[in-house]
């Protein structure tokens, strides 16, 4: 799996969820990890995982990493 395309996970919004774009398409609200890593299937990157995920540098985490969901986290 390669990808040229950053993956950014935007700061998490009032209802918890946070924003993922990959590249320069919005591909939705997440609420967990698990969410993240169908929107990176959908784009095109059938090998990543939670783990992958968690800690690949490919991914720009705003507001707060991995572990961060939900409003108290802003």
């Amino acid at each position: 799996m390669a990808s040229s395309q950053p993956v950014v996970i935007y700061p998490p919004a009032e209802d918890g969820g946070r924003r993922v774009r990959v590249g320069e398409q919005f591909r939705g609200m997440a609420y967990g990890l698990l969410d993240i890593v169908e929107f990176l299937r959908l784009a095109g990157l059938d090998d990543v995982d939670d783990t992958w995920v968690r800690q690949s540098g490919l991914i720009e985490w705003r507001g707060g990493g991995p572990e961060v969901w939900g409003r108290e986290a802003q």
